[in-house]
């Protein structure tokens, strides 16, 4: 891990100084922030791995079947994980990644949480540890992926309850308790508009610290990069992109951890069609997607999906050798840059009534907390020294403010809160990142403001961010 230069230790001192006494910085969150780097640095330098959608979907033709299809379709009678590790293998990755359970919510472990498992059926094998079991003998680190969003159980947008949370919490906890180490969790249909279950719902911070109880060095990755912004890490320890829905990672900018996944057929779980449909060229997923990503500090992930009797198609088979022939993971490390932690707390600002100086046009108050971050306040061009101010209900606890410079031109500012009819700082002083994260030894306050002192253009905040961050 790098140093910190000179004048990083500088600016940083600097806020330091700015601080009232009655407040200490914090770097980041409870979350040992240099073991996370170092977990961070290790996903990384893992470069390229085989993302493995099997489920009840590939029975059914279909990514998203109907979610009373029976048990009984699940029937992969030739089944062989050591064929899936030894294709891994072949084409120099150094992981997978096997989908525990998707969107319709069959599980393929032997779980105590529901009949719809894998146990319940002609099949009657765990999948999960057949498929741990294979690659680690291949010597190949092993991840799961868990989907939030699930249809069987009618977990989802509106009908979620405090059943369905224990659930989530009693699989995860079966997942993170009987598979040995697992690097990394992906956990999929989590504040994503095609599923609409939001962080409040099903609570990301007491899921994320379930994991992390479990299995300390396990990192959590939510598959969240369409909605929140690119330099800071919310609610993920790694920042993902789905390629199939749009979403691509700046090779020219990125610093922070990433994951770029992509099937290597054009869906991700198997179709009737694929053994007879030509896989996406091997050389042209090295040469734009491996070698590329690597070079900015993101790791590649393949899916390659079984077939209905549980193995790999001859097509991908010999794609993934090509890939071998013409990849290794030996070039130089890459180091990632210092990230101040990932957010990982409600936003408790989100929705509450707002005020502000003057706006430009439309561009009023409500949309720097509207938990969209694709709208913002903006200041009006008239007013010199614009302020933007949260208002509670009552006094709230918290320890941590964000703020989203959609235009990255504030340059200098203070945070306030008030308790008692008394404005309190919490920092005041420069700071040019587009995402402004202060944490800070707690406090109550019923209002929250930024009041803006210096900037480059006409200041806009994309999102106002106030969280009471467990420590």
């Amino acid at each position: 891990m790098k140093t910190k230069s000179l004048p990083t230790l500088l600016l940083f001192f600097g806020f330091f100084l700015c601080l009232p006494s009655n407040l200490k910085a914090q770097s980041s969150s409870s979350v040992d922030h240099a073991q996370l780097l170092r977990l961070q640095q290790s996903f990384v330098d893992l470069r390229f791995g085989m993302f493995i959608h099997f489920n009840i979907p590939t029975f059914m033709n279909a990514d998203w079947p109907d979610p009373e299809t029976p048990s009984s379709v699940f029937n992969p009678v030739k089944m062989d994980c050591n064929q899936w590790a030894k294709a891994a293998k072949s084409a120099n990755m150094t992981y997978g990644c096997l989908t525990t359970k998707h969107h319709s919510g069959f599980c393929i472990w032997d779980t105590k949480t529901t009949d719809y498992n894998v146990m319940n059926g002609p099949f009657k094998r765990d999948v999960v540890k057949e498929y741990v079991d294979a690659f680690r003998k291949q010597g190949l680190k092993t991840m799961l992926y868990y989907s939030i969003l699930d249809t069987h159980h009618k977990l989802r947008p509106g009908q979620i309850n405090q059943k369905h949370i224990e659930m989530v919490k009693a699989q995860l906890t079966e997942l993170m308790s009987n598979y040995g180490e697992i690097m990394a969790l992906i956990i999929d249909g989590w504040d994503a508009p095609w599923s609409r279950i939001s962080y409040d719902e099903i609570p990301f911070e007491e899921i994320y610290r379930l994991v992390k109880t479990l299995q300390p060095n396990c990192l959590v990755m939510d598959l969240n990069a369409a909605k929140y912004p690119t330099e800071a890490l919310f609610y993920t320890d790694i920042k993902s992109y789905e390629q199939n829905a749009g979403q691509h990672i700046s090779k020219g900018e990125n610093k922070l951890p990433a994951l770029s996944c992509l099937p290597i057929n054009d869906s991700w779980f198997w179709k009737e069609s694929f053994p007879t449909t030509p896989v996406k060229d091997p050389l042209a997923l090295v040469k734009d997607n491996i070698v590329p990503l690597n070079q900015v500090c993101c790791n590649f992930i393949l899916n390659v999906s079984p077939n209905t009797d549980g193995l790999l198609d001859d097509n991908a088979l010999k794609a993934l050798k090509v890939i071998g022939r013409n990849w290794k993971n030996d070039a130089p490390q890459v180091l990632i840059p210092d990230n101040r932690g990932p957010i990982i707390s409600s936003n408790l600002a989100k929705f509450q009534p707002s005020t502000s100086s003057w706006g430009d046009d439309m561009w009023i108050m409500d949309f720097a907390n509207d938990d969209d971050f694709t709208t913002s306040w903006i200041s009006n061009k008239s007013i010199a020294k614009p302020w933007y101010e949260v208002d509670f209900d009552k006094d709230q606890s918290f320890n941590m403010v964000t703020i989203v410079d959609t235009r990255n031109c504030i340059i200098k500012y203070s945070l306030q809160y008030q308790v008692e009819g008394v404005w309190k700082t919490i920092f005041s002083g420069e700071n040019r990142d587009k995402i402004k994260i202060h944490r800070f030894d707690r406090v109550w306050g019923g209002k929250v403001r930024v009041m803006i002192e210096e900037a480059s253009g006409q200041a806009a905040i994309g999102e106002f961010g106030v969280y009471n961050e467990r420590r």
